[in-house]
């Protein structure tokens, strides 16, 4: 036991996530996180959400160093993309390259055909594609995290040493449900083609005769069984592996 915390605590864990560097849920992961390895954090300065995996190209982007609540932990904001803080994180500010990418704790599901959208979900992939383990983490409630705390650190040693090829994460989603609720952790979850939400557009006419659009999306209650979309309305712990193009 002794040798294993000696191993476990030797390993490099990036930490980013794309709602801002003083989220709550980076914050709840990097404690979890710290009690593994050493851990850094380049996240967006603000909030960006729903980025997908976009990188920023033909201008520069800033980094910079910020006192972050938890010992040990070094901490840079980025002016970038969630997709930059993983490249620069990867090649620039880890020393020798991170063991682990850990994205998230995200506010909102990351599951079914959202994936394309997210930002958590495209900066675990760019991770994946820089050659690190990665596990993206997302739940269902701003303010309901008894399930994500009971299960956060079970689930994350669970997944770090199960192997990935070079195109794939593993998606984890905690129901927004108290713990009472919940019904447990379902495990190879595949993604669901369904949509989290049917979308629709709000139309707003303008007076220089243009025409305002804001989209607003219906929920969706039906899912397919052995799915991420599935296990959540269920209020199962998703447990998963989402692939990026090969």
């Amino acid at each position: 036991m002794g040798n294993c915390g000696t191993v476990l605590s030797m390993r490099k864990i990036l930490l980013t996530n794309d709602d801002g560097i003083n989220s709550d849920g980076l914050l709840r992961l990097a404690k979890a996180a710290a009690e593994i390895g050493q851990v850094w954090i380049v996240a967006p300065h603000s909030q960006r959400s729903a980025m997908s995996h976009s990188v920023t190209l033909r201008e520069p982007f800033e980094v910079w160093e910020v006192p972050f609540p938890v010992e040990g932990v070094r901490a840079f904001a980025c002016s970038g993309t969630p997709s930059d803080c993983v490249r620069v994180g990867v090649l620039n500010i880890v020393p020798g390259k991170p063991d682990l990418v850990f994205s998230g704790i995200n506010y909102g599901y990351n599951v079914a055909a959202d994936l394309q959208y997210s930002a958590t979900v495209g900066a675990a992939f760019e991770a994946a594609f820089q050659g690190v383990h990665t596990i993206a983490f997302s739940e269902g409630a701003i303010d309901i995290h008894e399930v994500t705390d009971q299960y956060l650190s079970q689930i994350m040693e669970e997944l770090i040493d199960k192997p990935l090829n070079g195109r794939q994460i593993w998606n984890v989603n905690f129901p927004g449900c108290p713990f009472s609720e919940c019904k447990g952790i379902a495990y190879d979850r595949t993604v669901s083609f369904d949509g989290f939400y049917k979308d629709r557009y709000q139309e707003t006419g303008l007076s220089n005769g243009h025409r305002s659009f804001m989209v607003d999306g219906i929920r969706n209650w039906e899912a397919t069984e052995g799915t991420d979309l599935r296990a959540i309305l269920d209020h199962f712990v998703s447990v998963g592996i989402a692939n990026n193009i090969s």
